[in-house]
């Protein structure tokens, strides 16, 4: 057996001498060098960063945080660690100091999180760092970066390299593939957390204990695979987050609030000082950026979103990769700016069709972002042939939702309007003509 199971912190799972409570009714081990890691001004800065952002103006409890969600991914992690320190093939190559490296990244892997942080990404605009880099300069140096090196006699530098490069040797990829892969410990708390939060039972729908029950090391011993006792549970988890993206996340009314922010903080991106921004909580920056909005047009979108009564913008059109598949593949995966300028130029054939001015921020398009999801590719392994298996192989509804791309079946093409344009618009039905062949109009080829 291996002395992982020695590591204070995973003690501390059975001791409960010194624990925080979290939802839902779960009990985090404190030890002394996580209590100094947990309270440091960087760590604390994620009370007021939300988990979900734009998700809680259609689900209003889903008001939890990144420091929620951090402790959550902590717990997971020494589960893991706790089933695994059982599994030869993991037990004989991690040492305590990896297991160790592990557990401060699993507290860690969202310190560099800013206030709506995954709609500004998506968008990909020059400027703004990806979240894993920009907390490099909360963990080399500060507090954070005092207590890896007095508390837990880690260099800040490994913990960056831990959580933003790509491994080389099979160990470390193994070990990242726990807190970032299909079946990692960041997913495992989200699914349950967002769900929970949010009021709907999508993401708890799996067997938690017993996929953590059948954790394995892949053939290679690279990556984390499952026992076949745990393919079951696999495949609820996929469907969860099938789920979770389809009923919350890609909620109509939540894209419609996200796409209002992104491009209220396109307008205003000249304007920002990117570094100073994102190192704000969230109150902070939304008023940073009203402020920087004035009475322009980016101040009507923010006020829909952050003001005294919410003003959502509504649904136009909707194109799905499986009903409207040509329109889907024009408009999926362009870059932004691309996605501004087929709104303004929607927003100009509207004006005439009208005969009224249409403002370009009054038309909205949300698509699927440049970046995909990552696929749910995991290796199952049948104890009585000693065989592994791809999960997708050997269960269809894996090879439908997860195998194949994922973002197809759970992300859409939106158009999206001022509400004070709903009226004039409603009963037309040569509207959507007009959008198509603006579409088209993009690409002459097509036309």
């Amino acid at each position: 057996m291996s002395n992982l199971l020695d590591i204070p912190e995973v003690v501390g799972l059975q001791s409960r001498a010194d624990v925080i409570r979290i939802p839902p009714e779960l009990d985090v081990p404190m030890t002394r060098r996580v209590r100094h890691l947990v309270d440091t001004a960087e760590f604390r800065r994620l009370v007021q960063i939300s988990q979900l952002g734009l998700v809680s103006l259609v689900f209003p409890a889903a008001h939890h945080t990144r420091f929620e969600h951090s402790l959550g991914v902590y717990r997971t992690m020494l589960l893991y660690l706790q089933r695994l320190a059982h599994v030869p093939a993991f037990a004989e190559v991690i040492e305590t100091k990896d297991a160790e490296l592990m557990i401060v990244a699993s507290l860690l892997h969202d310190l560099g999180h800013w206030p709506f942080c995954h709609p500004i990404e998506d968008m990909r605009l020059s400027g703004v760092p990806q979240h894993e880099l920009f907390a490099n300069s909360f963990l080399l140096e500060g507090e954070v970066a005092d207590c890896l090196r007095d508390d837990w006699g880690i260099t800040p530098r490994d913990v960056v390299s831990f959580l933003s490069e790509k491994g080389r040797s099979s160990k470390v990829k193994l070990m990242q593939s726990v807190i970032s892969g299909p079946i990692d410990v960041d997913k495992l708390d989200y699914l349950q957390r967002d769900s929970l939060h949010a009021g709907v039972p999508y993401g708890r729908n799996f067997d938690q204990q017993r996929l953590i029950a059948s954790l394995c090391v892949s053939e290679a011993g690279d990556k984390l695979a499952l026992t076949n006792k745990g393919r079951t549970a696999a495949e609820m988890m996929v469907f969860a987050r099938y789920v979770m993206f389809s009923e919350v996340y890609w909620h109509h009314a939540v894209r419609s609030a996200t796409a209002m922010l992104q491009r209220a903080f396109f307008m205003l991106r000249p304007q920002l000082e990117l570094d100073t921004l994102f190192r704000l909580t969230e109150r902070p920056m939304v008023e940073s950026m009203r402020d920087a909005a004035g009475n322009g047009p980016a101040c009507d979108l923010l006020d829909g979103l952050f003001g005294p009564t919410r003003r959502l913008y509504k649904q136009l059109f909707e194109y799905s990769f499986f009903e409207h598949a040509e329109l889907f593949h024009l408009i999926a995966r362009r870059p932004y700016d691309w996605l501004v300028e087929l709104s303004d130029q929607f927003a100009t054939t509207l004006s005439r069709h009208l005969s009224r001015r249409v403002a370009p921020h009054e038309i909205l398009i949300d698509a699927p972002p440049v970046k995909l999801e990552v696929q749910f590719n995991i290796d199952v392994l049948d104890l009585k042939a000693g065989k592994y298996r791809a999960l997708g192989d050997v269960s269809p509804m894996v090879e439908t939702l997860a195998k194949r791309q994922f973002d197809d079946y759970v992300k859409k093409v939106r158009v999206f309007v001022h509400p004070r344009l709903q009226d004039s618009i409603a009963n037309d039905r040569s509207i959507e003509s007009l959008f198509v062949d603006t579409v088209r109009g993009m690409f002459p080829e097509t036309g």
